[in-house]
């Protein structure tokens, strides 16, 4: 329904106000740019509202519209994530504590040259990147589904947003979240003080795991509608683009490579086995509705993860192949290698452990009484 402030005349000038007022402002966790009112409506005459569209096709409307949404959100999600990134690099550049482990800085070492520092801005870096990079990916396969001129390369892009909106959505604001945490960590105590600005990045981004569907909603949304819905059909497109891609790589010399080729190889073999055990609930499960329910946010983080992988391997490669003809950007290629050998030894290696997670079915998750809780 469009309940509007002001009724309008049968002639289009405005008539009386409606009878609909904002009673209170919610006091939130973050996002306070963004006020949250609570709403009453007919209290006295009663108000009126109109009816969008057709009766009983209120959910349709809605899921038309919550996919840009939801891409939005993921992209909130990269946004803040990046933001807490840059904070916590600029300040563990200039913040002096400790010594240097390899010798390189004498007297007081700034903190971006221990390892425990750089493994956590690496986490940041590296999946923001996976995460940037999967938001763009959809975002031009939503721009060919809506003009490419042939109609079934508009249906093939249509299924593949319709299939990866969920893991751009929670996918990307977990990490969101992740790396407004890691930042703080990052300050020590100055993190922990609202001076420093680096509680604001975690304040407002753990909304963006909440609207536009929570990220469980999305993991039920992922498996059900889209996995199940389609009998695995997109999942398996996508894991032999991933697949074909990685053999690609197969001879490849160069020390990252070859281990970003390993990683996926393994990473692409439990997404694949996942995908099968999923698919397959109903031979194997009491009750698999509920098995699939249990294993839907791990499967949705190792869809993100394999497909983040396999950009990062993407990246990876074209870097490879721009600093065998050198020139003036090779500190920079040769940082993308380093970032994409990274999270393939550090993010995607934990592929077996989710498809472990997926597959163990529901047992222990719905083991306990609600009294045991």
């Amino acid at each position: 329904f469009i309940v509007p402030k002001f009724l309008v005349g049968e002639d289009g000038s405005l008539g009386q106000r409606n009878d609909m007022r904002a009673v209170n402002l919610e006091h939130k966790l973050g996002i306070h740019a963004s006020p949250t009112a609570v709403m009453s409506y007919g209290d006295n005459d009663g108000a009126i509202g109109y009816l969008i569209g057709d009766e009983n096709r209120g959910i349709e409307y809605m899921f038309s519209m919550m996919n840009n949404a939801r891409l939005a959100i993921g992209l909130e999600g990269v946004g803040i994530a990046e933001c807490a990134y840059q904070q916590a690099r600029d300040y563990a550049t200039t913040r002096l504590q400790g010594r240097d482990l390899t010798g390189a800085v004498s007297g007081m070492a700034p903190i971006i040259r221990h390892p425990d520092v750089r493994r956590m801005l690496l986490s940041m870096k590296s999946r923001i990147e996976a995460a940037r990079a999967l938001s763009y990916m959809v975002a031009s396969w939503l721009d060919i589904a809506r003009r490419h001129p042939d109609a079934d390369i508009r249906r093939d892009h249509q299924a593949r947003v319709d299939f990866l909106v969920p893991v751009v959505k929670a996918w990307s604001t977990d990490i969101g979240f992740n790396a407004a945490s890691t930042g703080v960590q990052i300050h020590g105590g100055a993190g922990f003080i609202e001076e420093t600005g680096a509680a604001q990045h975690l304040r407002d981004a753990r909304i963006n795991m909440i609207y536009e569907g929570t990220n469980g909603i999305q993991a039920m949304d992922l498996v059900n509608r889209k996995l199940v819905g389609d009998d695995g059909a997109m999942a398996r497109i996508l894991i032999d683009e991933i697949r074909a891609f990685d053999k690609s790589l197969n001879g490849n010399e160069n020390p990252d490579i070859a281990v970003i080729h390993s990683s996926l190889a393994d990473g692409v073999a439990a997404l694949d086995d996942a995908t099968t055990w999923l698919l397959g609930c109903d031979d194997g499960e009491n009750n698999p509705a509920v098995a699939r329910a249990s294993g839907a946010t791990a499967y949705l983080d190792l869809v993100g993860t394999v497909t983040g992988g396999y950009l990062m391997a993407r990246s990876a490669l074209l870097a490879h192949q721009a600093l065998e003809k050198s020139g003036e950007n090779d500190e920079f290629y040769a940082g993308k290698m380093t970032t994409a050998r990274f999270f393939a030894e550090q993010f995607l290696t934990q592929s077996q452990g989710l498809m472990r997670a997926v597959t163990s079915g529901s047992a222990s998750i719905m083991g306990l009484t609600e009294a045991q809780f």
